[in-house]
């Protein structure tokens, strides 16, 4: 039961850094027919919401809002349990009840103590399973496991000493990339900063290379079966060269150009790619069948997020800035 009409959510109006992301109050959202309301328990940040909140690459406002975001609270991956569900989650026998412990990637609005989301995104959560490491696992996660299928290393592939280089490995998809790379029996270089080497390979990673002191590009030819870019702008030809034939390069990300994001180094992997040496761009996107393997794997103890600080809901404001601030060892997650 909900006893209060409005809540306080951290609200933006306009687009910019963490200071233009204010606590206000606001009504209590109402589910619609294939919504349900959470009572959130945990978000866990990405850097998908800071962009968002930047409205960064401009390009990002054609699909978020051209002056200010059409969401004005962020907060994409949310656990939380279900207080109310909409006429087609009530009709559906299998479908969302009160009660229920769920998680999920939703399109924003968990830095705040509810949120409505569609059903059809959410997972109920394991038992057992807490709800700050549930936090940190949907988008992240999910990213790191659509890459590796990309790349070939996939949870139903043999992936049993297979070679694969993951640039940026320090991050929330990084920290998930060698986890699952090297619970799959991959083997796994990692470029990581000197504040996350160690815990790259406490994570799995066989090799650690230090971010900025050692020229990638000068590792032998065929060196690695797939690549993994996640952060930086390295350069795309000569991370080919380091593929053995047949390998995949998977852009997770990469560019950082003000107006167009990552699409200039897109179409210079399209224009590079070969059958021997393929380079793809990952679209990511919210996947809830993957979120409930990942929250599987995790409630077994086989998946352990690495998550670098937890926030208070009244201190959100700190989180997105830390976020912001671009150095995140893993993940960061808000506790309501």
């Amino acid at each position: 039961m909900i006893d209060t009409d409005t809540m306080t959510a951290w609200t933006q109006h306009r687009y910019g850094g963490p200071d233009i992301v204010l606590p206000e109050t606001v009504p209590v959202p109402s589910p619609g027919p294939a919504d349900v309301l959470l009572r959130v328990q945990a978000t866990g940040l990405n850097s998908a919401d800071v962009r968002v909140m930047r409205g960064d690459p401009l390009l990002l406002r054609l699909a978020f809002g051209l002056r200010r975001p059409r969401t004005a609270v962020q907060g994409r991956d949310v656990t939380g349990t279900v207080t109310a569900v909409g006429a087609d989650v009530a009709a559906d026998p299998s479908g969302l009840r009160a009660g229920d412990d769920v998680l999920g990637e939703i399109t924003g609005g968990a830095l705040a103590p509810w949120v409505a989301a569609r059903a059809d995104r959410l997972v109920r959560r394991p038992a057992g399973l807490d709800a700050v490491v549930a936090a940190a696992l949907p988008m992240a996660g999910g990213t790191a496991w659509q890459a590796l299928a990309l790349a070939g290393m996939g949870a139903d592939d043999d992936v049993t000493g297979r070679r694969i280089l993951i640039l940026g490995a320090g991050g929330g998809v990084g920290t998930f990339a060698v986890q699952l790379a090297a619970l799959r029996g991959a083997a796994v270089t990692a470029v990581a900063g000197e504040r996350s080497a160690g815990i790259v390979a406490s994570l799995g990673a066989q090799t650690v290379l230090p971010h900025r002191s050692v020229e990638v590009t000068a590792l032998p030819a065929a060196s690695f079966d797939a690549i993994l870019l996640i952060a930086g702008d390295d350069r795309l030809r000569p991370l080919r060269r380091l593929l053995a034939p047949g390998g995949t390069l998977v852009l997770v990300s990469g560019g950082s150009h003000r107006v167009l994001g990552p699409i200039g180094t897109i179409l210079r992997g399209t224009l590079l790619s070969r059958a021997a040496a393929r380079i793809r761009p990952l679209a990511a996107t919210a996947r809830p069948e993957i979120t409930a393997r990942l929250a599987a794997l995790a409630a077994a103890g086989d998946l352990t997020p690495h998550i670098e600080r937890t926030w208070t809901l009244d201190d959100a404001a700190g989180a997105l800035a830390h976020v912001d601030a671009g150095h995140t060892v893993g993940k960061v997650v808000v506790v309501a």
